[in-house]
């Protein structure tokens, strides 16, 4: 281990990513050549900077004290009420962190992307005819350790997530799904953001969530347009006020789970066209006849054929699982 590794800046982080490191000592040669093929298999990205490669950039980095300040259930408390939703208290939890002082952002940033090199340093070396059980812990654990100081930038942000996710929801999108697909979104910034450009990384995150939540509104729409589409072409009953965006929640959700369980009722190649062709699940684009037929090596007449008997046992499942039920 290097100086900088051992410094009293890391104890802490160390301290509690041990845990998560895999302890490699009891492993044998043959199980050390297996971790070794899949740590090579995994490429590791950082933003790189010019001055890493000098030998004592790792003590100027990890010297300074970074100083966090202690978590404050007040924070939590307070992002849950200005939310303006109806949300669990333990949800207070995710926002307790203090915002982080300019210094201590960019302290972390560059921490976090030097540890990542320094991994991606030794995994260039790695030889899976002779493999080392020391370097693949030292990997693991500064991979480990580059998680730990994402972390903090992550849960000093999360407040950030919740001011602006809170203005996207509607009764077609919950404040849960939106939240979700918010913190991955902020853990994608945090490790695409170059620190050493010279802007706050809130300017940057606020416009990456912006866009995922606007993304993730308009993918929700057009899948409900997908699946009401698919319902009338089987020739479930869909009154005009359903055509129209303003479809519950529960209800959305009560007729895609039907859909879904009918589609499970078909054979394997049925379930793969009905999909392809209506563009559920995942499938992005309705796929045609002919494209289909390529896929699965028969002719284009074949796949109409298949197509036409699996709606005929669609239409015969609407009518016996008394969808009608689910106008009210």
């Amino acid at each position: 281990m290097p100086a900088w590794a051992q410094s009293s800046e890391l104890e802490a982080a160390i301290a509690e990513t041990r845990q998560h490191v895999t302890d490699l000592s009891a492993a044998t040669p043959k199980e050390q050549r297996v971790l070794t093929r899949q740590r090579l298999r995994k490429e590791i990205d950082f933003i790189g900077n010019d001055r890493f490669g000098s030998v004592r950039e790792g003590k100027r980095i990890f010297t300074p004290e970074l100083g966090l300040a202690e978590r404050q259930s007040a924070l939590g408390i307070a992002a849950i009420r200005r939310s303006g939703v109806d949300l669990p208290i333990h949800l207070g939890r995710l926002c307790e962190a203090p915002l982080l002082k300019p210094d201590q952002e960019r302290m972390l940033f560059e921490r976090m992307n030097y540890l990542l090199q320094q991994a991606a340093i030794h995994r260039s070396v790695l030889n899976p005819e002779r493999p080392s059980r020391h370097r693949l812990e030292i990997i693991e654990l500064y991979l480990a350790l580059a998680d730990w100081h994402r972390d903090r930038i992550v849960e000093a942000n999360l407040r950030l997530v919740f001011s602006i996710v809170k203005k996207f929801v509607n009764p077609n999108n919950s404040f849960d799904e939106l939240l979700s697909d918010g913190i991955v979104a902020l853990i994608r910034g945090v490790e695409k953001f170059d620190f050493d450009r010279g802007f706050r990384f809130s300017t940057y995150a606020t416009q990456v969530i912006r866009r995922n939540s606007y993304r993730t509104v308009v993918l929700n729409q057009q899948e409900r347009q997908k699946v009401m589409g698919g319902l009338q072409d089987m020739d479930i009953d869909i009154g005009e006020e359903d055509r129209s965006s303003a479809i519950s929640e529960k209800r959305w959700h009560e007729l895609r789970s039907r859909l879904t369980i009918m589609l499970g009722d078909l054979d394997r190649r049925e379930k793969f066209i009905i999909r392809a062709r209506f563009s559920l699940g995942s499938h992005r684009k309705v796929h045609t006849l002919q494209s289909l037929a390529d896929r699965l090596g028969v002719s284009k007449e074949r796949v109409r054929q298949l197509e036409r008997r699996a709606m005929d046992k669609l239409r015969a499942m609407a009518g016996t699982a008394d969808l009608a039920e689910l106008e009210g």
